[in-house]
């Protein structure tokens, strides 16, 4: 066989390969690629349950201020009406 021939044939077989071998990459890749997506899908999913969770939280510490805030108001109603019948303070009634 001529040599021409066999370099032809060697730089063919090596470009094959390396085509096969870019292909398998990128499908590798593609792959890794879909995974980020669904892990990172999946964390925006948490993500957005812990803000609901949060949110939720906020709205119940909300109420249980206002619900401490009233219930101070009463106490000091009730110390005021305390201090209006009790005989023994000194304040004006």
């Amino acid at each position: 066989m001529d040599g021409w021939l066999i370099a032809v044939l060697v730089v063919v077989a090596l470009v094959v390969i390396g085509g096969l071998i870019y292909f398998a990459a990128g499908r590798g890749r593609e792959k890794r690629l879909e995974q980020q997506r669904t892990k990172a899908a999946e964390e925006r999913r948490e993500a957005q349950s812990a803000a609901q969770r949060a949110g939720e939280a906020d709205l119940a510490a909300n109420r249980q201020a206002e619900a401490a805030q009233r219930e101070r108001e009463r106490a000091v109603e009730m110390e005021q009406q305390a201090a209006k019948t009790d005989p023994d303070t000194s304040e004006p009634r």
